[in-house]
């Protein structure tokens, strides 16, 4: 997908610089269209491993209603979407370390060129540590540690699809994926 004309100017340096960090399918969006929920927290609490484990996982995340309001303080974002396969545990553990890696040298760099409100939600759990602390205040990465959209009470599958993204349940987990981030802009 392609960035909307308004704005294009201003748009071209940022998609550059995404594009130089290996993010070329994505789209611009209103921040506010994007859809939180519930039960995306009740999935991390009673359905994911890394609930109360991962710095950047619930609890270590603002509450919904405060996901809610952060967002809608923005007025720009980024939807973009990385497509992956995973053969083994160990290959999505290594993948989501590079892309949380690169995604994180992406928002400061943006930050760097003027963009001070630039925040990631990147598209993999953090896995920057080989053991994580599992406490936000012991973070041994806090400056590239970043949550998820979900951590943030994303509902990533309504959000998609809503800007006209592919995304459905994995059935087996050799499946390909479609992973999303999200950029917020301004």
């Amino acid at each position: 997908m392609t960035a909307s004309p308004r704005n294009s100017r201003s748009r071209k340096p940022v998609e550059a610089m995404m594009r130089s960090h290996g993010v070329e399918d994505f789209t611009w969006i209103d921040p506010r269209r994007i859809v939180t929920a519930q039960w995306v927290r009740m999935k991390c609490m009673f359905g994911c491993g890394s609930y109360g484990r991962r710095a950047c996982c619930p609890p270590n995340t603002p509450t919904v209603a405060e996901c809610e309001r952060f967002l809608r303080e923005y007025r720009e974002a980024v939807l973009f979407r990385l497509v992956t396969r995973f053969e083994t545990p160990k290959d999505r553990v290594r993948w989501n370390n590079q892309v949380n890696r690169r995604l994180s040298a992406l928002e400061r760099e943006l930050f760097v060129a003027g963009h001070e409100r630039v925040f990631l939600l990147a598209p993999a759990t953090c896995c920057l540590c080989a053991t994580c602390t599992g406490e936000r205040s012991q973070c041994a990465q806090p400056l590239a540690a970043r949550p998820s959209p979900e951590a943030m009470a994303v509902d990533v599958y309504s959000t998609a699809r809503r800007f006209g993204y592919p995304i459905a349940v994995r059935r087996a987990p050799t499946d390909e994926q479609n992973r999303y981030g999200i950029l917020l802009i301004r």
